[in-house]
């Protein structure tokens, strides 16, 4: 097939509240919790560092710990991601230091390990798991991102209440954890471990972070253990407000440069791309509806770890080459979700896919295809349009139109640039 519709790069406009001096926000918020009432010197403190590429988060980490240190605490990082990491300790202190997170730049020990304690048993009938280290500290800080969940839709979605289950629960606890969702639901287990993690695992505080649509750094609350549910349920509203979208809301293709786990949880964040509520399509009345993903490549961050792959309908073959399979197994069984780790259809090259993918789009000639290409889902603020969005996009103020349409870059090899942030045009 030699006809592909032209491209032009488009730039979204976001909200954008951003934080200009993280370390400044996350004292200043601290301060208003007047720690020092609490923590007494000598006293040890856990805190919390997930999987996500969360904005600056190494910077955010290390005035947890400078602050903790003012009042003469001994702070520590304990890796709070679940199965993250292939379930291991090495892996999820790897994913940590990834993240910037590392024991030279935040000043403090980083102790990963899967072993747990078990609490107690949660109303519903099942031992509620929390990270061993975390629970012989004399104090536990949770720090997470609030957003909406890529699964679950509720008032508490993800956030600090989350990864005071699935985090801290270790690989032991999120199994459980979520064999009780699919008993119940997300809103009552993630309720009745957090009301028993609160009473009984010494949690200090919660740093909770909410990002822009342009992946920075918006607003950090920090949140009394008595306050947690009503004021992440605020800040989720404020996630929801401010996170990145698609420009358009119906689609043809989605060319996603990369997926991974500090990306999202499933890899690529459904609330963007359209496969929050269907398999393989989006929901009854859930935007976008996307017909077909391709996925280019993995992150190097998520280490092998493919989960939400499943999502897609087509892949480059290098993402299959690139995934360890175990691992995104054993993530996605862990996760309840199976279908996260199923392979989609591989070829070699993007111009390959597309010529399989074009005449699956019904009766719209390849030249009127509505095409998108983002470099991940985070990163959506700029991104290529096929020309069938042109006229829209003139029309509308939230979109910039920054460079004309012309035909989709293919190299000699029938590939696009790996990174279309690298690509002038």
């Amino acid at each position: 097939m030699s006809d592909y519709p032209h491209i032009f790069r488009v730039r979204q406009s976001f909200p954008s509240t951003r934080i200009e001096d993280i370390a400044k926000e996350v004292d200043a918020q601290l301060q208003t919790l007047s720690l020092g009432d609490t923590v007494e010197p000598g006293q040890t403190v856990a805190i919390t560092v997930g999987s996500r590429g969360i904005s600056k988060i190494h910077q955010i980490v290390k005035a947890i710990v400078d602050h903790l240190k003012g009042l003469g605490a001994q702070p520590f990082i304990v890796p709070a991601m679940g199965s993250h990491g292939g379930a291991t300790a090495e892996g999820q202190r790897e994913m940590v230091e990834t993240l910037g997170v590392t024991e030279s730049w935040c000043g403090c020990p980083i102790r990963s390990s899967m072993e747990t304690e078990i609490v107690c048993q949660a109303a519903e009938g099942f031992p509620v798991h929390f990270d061993r280290n975390a629970y012989g500290a004399d104090h536990v800080v949770v720090c997470g991102r609030v957003k909406p969940h890529t699964n679950f839709v509720g008032d508490i979605e993800s956030g600090l209440m989350k990864m005071m289950l699935i985090g801290l629960g270790k690989h032991e606890g999120a199994k459980i954890y979520h064999r009780a969702i699919r008993d119940y639901n997300f809103a009552q287990i993630v309720r009745s471990v957090a009301q028993e993690v609160l009473a009984k695992c010494h949690i200090l505080a919660g740093v909770a972070v909410v990002e822009n649509g342009y992946d920075e750094t918006a607003k950090i609350a920090a949140v009394r253990p008595d306050e947690f549910e009503q004021r992440e349920k605020g800040l989720l509203q404020l996630a929801k407000q401010w996170m990145p979208r698609l420009p358009f809301d119906t689609g043809h293709i989605l060319l996603i440069d990369e997926i991974g786990k500090n990306i999202s949880g499933t890899g690529m964040d459904t609330n963007v791309v359209g496969r929050k509520f269907g398999c393989h399509k989006a929901g009854p009345d859930e935007l976008p509806n996307i017909q077909n993903l391709v996925i280019r490549s993995l992150t190097e961050q998520t280490h092998g770890n493919a989960t939400g792959v499943g999502l897609a309908e087509f892949c480059r073959s290098r993402v299959l080459q690139q995934c360890d399979v175990a691992i995104t197994r054993l993530n996605c069984y862990t996760g309840g979700h199976a279908i996260g780790a199923m392979m989609p259809l591989d070829y070699q090259t993007d111009r390959e896919i597309l010529d399989v993918t074009m005449p699956l789009i019904g009766l719209t000639e390849p030249p009127d295809a509505k095409l998108m290409w983002i470099h991940n889902t985070l990163d959506v603020a700029e991104c290529e349009c096929s020309v069938a969005y042109l006229d829209e996009a003139r029309q509308r103020s939230d979109l910039e139109i920054i460079r004309e349409p012309c035909p989709l870059p293919f190299d000699s090899d029938g590939n696009l640039p790996n990174d279309l942030r690298t690509w002038s045009g």
